[in-house]
């Protein structure tokens, strides 16, 4: 189920992606759901609502249930893109908690055409590159609740074996 206007389409192979990804242990355990994998992985929707499983003491979605839920997807949406061929990691990574989340938010993870581009590139000449992504939990209306940025490592499997044999 999008929450986003999209021309993207899932797949069956992306739908079952998410059907499992949304019972593996760890994604559970955030209480969010992933409930959109585009066919070519360049765009993720995921929603997080405020439950018995995300609230905290004061009543609002849990910090670490915020985190926790997006952690994951930019790593997983460009390990699916760009193959085995590259390693990615997560590098580092900084939240910020802009109002205190009441009701279900949403997030929606973007890798472009022109990214990819920049990184097989930069690979091809330096071979590693780090990217800075954003991602922001939304309601309905729009509103920004928390903003996310990653840095994510990404380097030629024969360039990352080299420089850590």
């Amino acid at each position: 189920m999008k929450h986003f206007k999209t021309d993207k389409k899932e797949s069956v192979k992306t739908r079952l992606n998410r059907f499992l990804f949304n019972r593996y242990p760890t994604i559970r355990g955030t209480g969010s759901y992933t409930t959109f994998i585009s066919s070519d992985w360049k765009e993720v929707h995921v929603k997080l609502p405020l439950s018995f499983r995300t609230r905290n003491i004061v009543g609002t979605v849990f910090g670490g249930s915020i985190y926790s839920s997006v952690d994951p997807i930019y790593m997983l949406q460009i390990m699916k893109i760009l193959g085995k061929e590259y390693i990615v990691w997560d590098k580092a990574a900084t939240i910020k908690f802009k109002k205190p989340i009441k009701k279900t938010v949403y997030a929606k993870f973007i890798i472009t055409d022109e990214l990819v581009d920049f990184v097989k590139t930069t690979i091809l000449t330096k071979g590693k590159v780090d990217i800075d992504l954003t991602v922001q939990y939304v309601n309905k209306q729009g509103d920004v609740f928390a903003e996310i940025y990653k840095t994510i490592y990404i380097a030629a499997k024969e360039y990352y074996n080299q420089k850590n044999n």
